[in-house]
């Protein structure tokens, strides 16, 4: 009883004008997480153009993982618990995997859009829509059977699997990450400048440009946790110092990435900001073109 009674308490008491702020941050960031993504999922959901190209189902993938990270932080990083393996008020490895999908996400679409620039012929023939929607389910499958294992085995155990496994991935998503950025920069900087102008070079253009600055702010944003838990492992010392996930900047950061990714989006794509303003945050306002067909452009 006294373990429910202390998981919906306050992380911090709400004694001084710090912890109040703190506390109103959460708060905040969780809501804006959910609001941001699911108006982008449903701009996607309600344009036709939209779901017919693979980025945005990467995009989609991304946002709903995202949802489920902002309702998640309401129990993980405003109330005072601990997700850990070994705590009573755990979510058995399920909140950091919302977060894991985000981010795997995040890579497939790098992927994606490397392999459509660099061989846009047999992108066209191997990445059908199915096969898109069947890499995102692979996914989300692979991440949901990573949290049956650890539920499964003993804690002992599972500590042993998610540290290798935390290692191996962070040290792997990095090198990925910076070296399909560096490759897809002389890309679009050099090579498609020099194709004539069309349509398909501007948008090829800018969804290259869209996911560099997406992956910038992931970077920026997942690094901190990467290299932490990469010295952790590496010197075997404890990473969770904090009272929860609301209390640690490096675990806030990944959060902060979930309310910055839609905004990218938006700002990006013509196209979703387009339904955005059309079908979603101003459906009533039949002048905007709601009735129209939007096109796919970022």
């Amino acid at each position: 009883m006294s373990n429910s009674s202390h998981a919906l308490s306050p992380v911090l008491p709400l004694t001084s004008f710090g912890n109040v702020l703190m506390f109103l941050f959460n708060i905040l960031l969780a809501a804006t997480i959910i609001f941001l993504n699911v108006s982008v999922s449903l701009a996607i959901l309600l344009n036709g153009a939209l779901r017919g190209e693979n980025r945005f189902m990467y995009m989609l993938s991304t946002c709903l993982s995202d949802v489920c990270t902002g309702v998640s932080y309401y129990y993980a990083g405003v109330l005072d618990v601990k997700d850990s393996f070994d705590s009573p008020t755990r979510t058995y490895y399920i909140v950091p995997t919302f977060l894991g999908l985000s981010y795997m996400a995040i890579l497939a679409a790098q992927a994606d859009r490397y392999h459509a620039v660099v061989s846009p012929f047999k992108y066209s023939q191997r990445m059908t829509r199915n096969r898109t929607l069947l890499v995102i389910l692979a996914c989300w499958v692979y991440a949901f059977l990573i949290v049956a294992a650890n539920n499964l085995v003993t804690i002992g155990v599972a500590k042993r699997i998610t540290s290798f496994g935390s290692l191996v991935g962070n040290i792997l998503t990095v090198i990925i990450m910076i070296g399909l950025n560096i490759q897809l920069f002389v890309i679009a900087r050099f090579h498609l400048e020099r194709e004539p102008p069309s349509e398909e070079r501007d948008s090829k253009r800018s969804s290259v440009y869209l996911i560099l600055v997406v992956a910038v702010f992931f970077l920026g944003t997942w690094l901190p946790i990467f290299c932490h838990v990469i010295v952790c492992n590496f010197f075997g010392t404890t990473c969770y110092t904090f009272r929860n996930e609301g209390t640690d900047p490096l675990r806030i950061l990944p959060r902060v990435n979930a309310a910055l990714t839609p905004i990218l989006y938006i700002r990006g794509c013509s196209g979703l900001r387009a339904t955005l303003l059309a079908r979603v945050w101003r459906p009533r306002c039949g002048g905007v073109g709601g009735g129209k067909r939007v096109m796919a452009r970022c």
